[in-house]
């Protein structure tokens, strides 16, 4: 199928309108009205097999609810816990603010995102359009930056499943290796659904999980508050930052909420297997407001009955008994949000492997061997690389700075002044709003970029300075 071809049929659907995108040059630099994309962004050819058209049929049944669901698996998950922590070093007024501003930011950069894929339908992952900006350099940087943030974040996953099972089960005679291996193998599991619309349903568990989780959390500490002497009144909190606070541990944990909305880096992704594409918005929309109230909710409340001392995650400072059964109650959302991320480095890489064959569709024996083999292969380097490096937490910390940073912010600000813009940045009120915008998120994202991996290069020297680092493929629950 041609660039004009694919585009005919977008326009016919309603996908694309006569702005459809700034050309991109032809192989031989020309200008003329044939234009090509890059080789390695071609759509699939016109001596596509019909056999190929109807096994991608089954991967366009992604309605705008279940992709709801989809970006809530892959963005709310115990992570929304450690936003009280937040809330702590950085006082109520600036973790109300910026939770509820960089949740609007969030909202408005992946309804950018939206737009871009609703223009070049051909675009599969994130590293496709921003191959689009900048060549063939940027396609492979960006899907290395792809690649290495959710195969780590598989590896988060694999941790924050081994503490949560120690923490339940509470037994130090069991080493700590072998929760980390149960929790791999249930990441593995759960991530061999091939489609999205299949994942789907396990996203409705995580989200009932990840509620109930936090109810029990916030009921328990506002008991507890109320129980000791001098009740709410003795909780120690300030509305603003801890004089305490560096600008190292600030920072930190400004990453952290912003951590919290980095749902853009799949939307591709999941865009692909939508039946009608443009209604993306609703999802954006429904997802964003979700997260700002329960994130917002969350952290003010728990850090209010806590106060300073709350502990991260804030299921830690349930008490004993609440905080086995909150942990317990959160094993789904550990799992179910961790293993989407496996799920889409998957389906990237065998989308790639195999761009005109029908064995990235999964409807053959060989092709489940295949994607069988890739996801085992996808948990077991994650899992090697959580227990091999020590400041495993900091880690996370420096590839939402580098990495996240992009696909949330300074990414999509820039694919709307280089593939979405019309006209100057200057030429009437909507472009000069949206250039503001943009430019915003823009300067929000390099910010990150440059302090945030300071802030959490800082954080592990600090570390290695207290000796409070952990050894690598440990056997003792007290290192967890």
């Amino acid at each position: 199928m041609s660039y004009n071809t694919e585009y005919g049929a977008a326009r016919a659907n309603g996908l694309a309108d006569d702005s459809y995108l700034p050309p991109v040059a032809s192989s031989d630099g020309s200008s003329g009205a044939e234009k090509k994309y890059p080789d390695y962004l071609e759509p699939t050819t016109s001596n596509r097999a019909g056999s190929i058209e109807q096994a991608e049929a089954k991967y366009k049944k992604l309605s705008w609810q279940k992709l709801t669901v989809c970006l809530i698996v892959e963005a709310i998950a115990l992570g929304s816990l450690s936003i009280p922590g937040a809330f702590a070093t950085l006082g109520m007024v600036p973790g109300v603010l910026l939770s509820v501003g960089l949740g609007l930011v969030a909202i408005y950069t992946s309804y950018v995102v939206g737009q871009v894929k609703l223009r070049h339908p051909q675009l599969e992952h994130y590293a496709d359009a921003v191959g689009l900006m900048w060549g063939r350099f940027g396609y492979e940087l960006t899907s290395f930056m792809f690649i290495l943030s959710l195969v780590v974040l598989v590896g988060s996953h694999t941790l924050t499943g081994a503490i949560a099972w120690i923490k339940i089960v509470s037994d130090p005679t069991v080493c700590a290796l072998v929760w980390s291996i149960i929790s791999a193998v249930l990441l593995f599991a759960l991530a061999l659904p091939p489609t999205f619309s299949e994942f789907a349903i396990l996203g409705y568990i995580d989200f009932i999980s990840i509620i109930v989780a936090i109810i029990i959390t916030i009921i328990a500490t506002g008991v507890e508050a109320s129980q000791q002497v001098g009740g709410l009144a003795a909780v120690t909190w300030s509305l603003w930052p801890s004089p305490d606070a560096t600008f190292a541990t600030a920072f930190l944990a400004v990453t952290n909420i912003m951590f919290a909305y980095s749902f853009a880096i799949c939307q591709f992704s999941f865009m692909c297997e939508m039946h009608t594409p443009r209604d993306y918005v609703k999802s954006i929309w429904a997802l964003g407001l979700i997260e700002i109230f329960i994130y917002t909710v969350t952290g003010a409340l728990i850090y209010r009955f806590v106060g300073i001392d709350v502990k991260s995650p804030a299921l830690l400072s349930a008490g004993g008994v609440i905080s086995r059964v909150a942990f317990g109650v959160a094993l789904p959302v550990i799992f179910i949000s961790g293993s989407i991320n496996a799920t889409v480095v998957a389906r990237y890489i065998i989308n790639r492997a195999f761009p005109h064959s029908t064995i990235k569709y999964i409807n053959t024996p060989r092709a489940w061997v295949i994607w069988i083999a890739l996801i085992a292969g996808i948990t077991v380097i994650a899992w090697v690389i959580a227990e091999a490096i020590p400041f495993f937490s900091d880690l996370i910390g420096i590839l939402s700075s580098l990495f996240m940073s992009g696909f949330s912010f300074y990414f999509p600000a820039l694919f709307w002044f280089t593939l979405i813009k019309e006209g100057p940045w200057y030429r009437g009120w909507k472009n000069l709003t949206l250039s503001a915008m943009n430019a915003l998120a823009f300067i929000i994202g390099v910010v990150t970029l440059g302090a945030g991996t300071y802030a959490s290069v800082q954080d592990i020297i600090d570390q290695y300075n207290k000796g409070t680092v952990r050894g690598s493929f440990t056997c003792s629950v007290a290192d967890y």
